[in-house]
């Protein structure tokens, strides 16, 4: 793979699935162990040693020692035996699991000899400052402007604390009728109820601490009005921490109104907006609106961009409401769409930016929709954003970016100015914004060291994530095209229509099968038989996972898909569920031609043997 203008090659950057990049590994780790313990060695050298010579003689300290070593030993064993063999080129297709950039987990391992927490200057100048500087980072490429992030533990932290800010920002101007009422005076509860976050920040500069102090403690972190902040709006395909963010915020599971999504997987913008017509026709107020960029079992993306296209129009009807992003799965994707530069190009220059930074080896189609709703991103409150995931760093480094950096202050749980020192823009006292307390320094030095070593643009995690829908989009042509012959029955391969994003989900039928339950039974033995749960570590040649579209919570968005396959609205009624199998081709590794069809042919001969299994 050769590289133009600055675009890394992806290839250099991970261990890989044969280790063929493992001495570099080793050395590199090997270096910044040997700098970690000259350190130790030469801070203060004249400081007395307190593990002597002496006491490494000991019997019980030579037994200590072994003892360590036997339990390492079994650590490594369980391990082997126990985990998937994710960082296989084309073996695993199941969750979102692919070899992790070697820069993120070698500078994982070096800072976490440091053991730094990143609650608090204090204990982390130097990864606190990398948090900072990837906070901005992710801010850039989400195209906020203005805006500030953090790294959480995961993306459901991230979408609990989306949860809090919705909750904090829709009470303020209640609080503010309590304890500035000169600030909103002539304002009914309606209008205060639909105060934009800009509004509220404005009037929040003129405010001084102690009035910012009592506003906060008026607001909904008091208990006060939680019940009249309205409904939070979510699709079907919604992530399920959505459930545990309006459980644990006290909003409550009764104020979520669920949104069904159409044939394609995508939340029905129609069918919400007469929701939220409706909502307000009857004076019950928006707290939030969520959309979502990477459906975590479609891979599909939200027409973000016509979300808000309507609150605009709401807007000038006096109707508010909070939007966030939940880009979990796909954020790390809009690199795709920012040239060199870092900026966001125009939908007809893509083509062109694609031939010259060699994103693509074959036709790759990014549709308009996918384009417009990535690019609508700038325009909404918040985004989760999870590096651990389509950034390629190890588990666990979620992450949120708020659109305005003031926004944090409205949460914070101490007064703003009580931290202001600061080494360059690091906060000083970071537990102060964020839902967790202690963090570790070393997950922040990981995603530092990924992305800057990857661009977050088109030359670097543009071209390493479109490898990955490269793949997707070919895995799902080669299904079409797949059958199988099996003991006289002819089994035909059916996937969902094109992804948005890198998941690929299809269904296994035999062909004449009128009974979608035992099609369902035939795709659940396929997946008992093409799981990791028995740890077939090595004897199972082909890993996926599975998912379950159910009409309870999917409506009759999966009935085009069924009829596809020969079955009818009634047996949709009847059974009320279809098993899919479901790939996050994560994997950069099938770019290359030669590499898909070594192993999609593999995959072939592996699903044969498992349907000889069933059949």
């Amino acid at each position: 793979m050769d590289t133009k203008n600055n675009d890394i090659n992806y290839n250099s950057l991970f261990i890989g699935g044969k280790a063929e990049n493992g001495e570099n590994y080793i050395n590199t780790l090997t270096k910044l162990l040997r700098s970690h313990m000259g350190w130790r060695k030469n801070y203060i050298p004249s400081d007395i040693a307190t593990i002597t010579d002496k006491d490494k003689q000991q019997p019980d300290y030579q037994a200590t020692l072994k003892r360590q070593n036997d339990v390492l030993d079994e650590v490594d064993h369980r391990l082997r035996s126990g985990s998937v063999p994710w960082m296989s080129a084309g073996r695993y297709w199941g969750q979102m699991l692919s070899d992790t950039l070697t820069p993120a987990m070698i500078a994982y391992s070096d800072a976490m000899l440091w053991n730094a927490n990143n609650v608090t200057l204090e204990c982390s100048m130097a990864t606190s400052q990398m948090e900072a500087d990837v906070g901005n980072d992710l801010a850039d490429l989400l195209g906020y402007k203005d805006g500030w992030g953090h790294i959480t533990h995961d993306g459901s932290i991230a979408n609990l604390e989306a949860m809090w800010y919705m909750r904090q920002f829709k009470s303020m101007p209640l609080a503010f009728k309590e304890v500035v009422p000169d600030k909103v005076k002539g304002l009914s509860e309606w209008e205060l109820l639909n105060m934009s976050v800009e509004k509220v920040l404005k009037i929040l500069k003129t405010l001084t601490p102690e009035q910012i102090d009592a506003v906060k403690a008026h607001s909904s972190r008091s208990g006060k009005n939680i019940q009249k902040l309205g409904k939070v709006i979510v699709p079907y395909t919604k992530h399920y921490s959505w459930l545990k963010a309006l459980d644990i915020s006290g909003v409550g599971l009764d104020q979520m109104v669920q949104i069904p999504v159409k044939s394609d997987f995508r939340q029905n913008v129609d069918i919400l907006k007469k929701k939220i017509k409706e909502l307000v026709a009857k004076k019950i107020p928006i707290l939030g609106v969520v959309a979502v960029v990477g459906t975590t079992e479609e891979g599909q993306v939200d027409e973000v961009n016509k979300i808000v296209e309507f609150r605009k129009e709401m807007e000038k009807q006096g109707i508010y409401f909070y939007i966030h992003v939940d880009a979990a799965y796909g954020g790390y994707a809009r690199a795709l769409f920012r040239d060199e530069n870092n900026h966001f190009v125009e939908y007809d220059q893509l083509k062109d930016m694609f031939k010259q930074h060699h994103v693509f080896n074959t036709d790759v189609h990014i549709d308009k929709s996918v384009y417009e709703a990535y690019k609508a991103i700038k325009d909404t409150e918040s985004t989760t954003i999870d590096p651990h995931k389509m950034g390629y760093v190890p588990y666990n480094a979620g992450g949120i970016v708020i659109k305005h950096e003031s926004m944090r202050n409205v949460i914070s749980y101490f007064a703003p100015y009580v931290f202001e020192k600061k080494t360059a823009t690091a906060p000083d006292m970071l537990g102060s914004y964020i839902i967790g307390g202690s963090k570790a320094g070393a997950t922040a030095a990981a995603v530092w060291a990924a992305n800057k070593t990857v661009p977050l643009n088109i030359t670097g995690y543009g071209r390493l994530i479109g490898s990955s829908i490269e793949t997707a989009q070919r895995f799902r042509k080669f299904l079409k095209t797949l059958q199988f012959n099996v003991n006289g029955h002819i089994v035909k391969a059916y996937p969902l229509d094109n992804p948005d994003f890198n998941m690929v989900d299809w269904v296994l039928k035999i062909d004449g099968e009128t009974d979608l339950k035992k099609t369902n039974e035939l795709n659940e033995k396929m997946f008992d038989l093409g799981s990791f749960y028995d740890s077939r570590v090595y004897s199972n040649l082909f890993l996926t996972s599975h998912t379950i579209f159910r009409k309870d919570t999917y409506g009759d968005s999966p009935v085009p898909f069924i009829e596809k396959m020969g079955f009818t609205k009634d047996d949709w009624e009847k059974v009320g569920a279809v098993t899919l199998l479901r790939a996050a081709i994560m994997t950069p590794f099938l770019h290359e031609t030669k590499d898909f069809d070594y192993y999609t042919k593999g995959i072939a001969k592996a699903m044969n043997e498992k349907l000889s299994q069933i059949l």
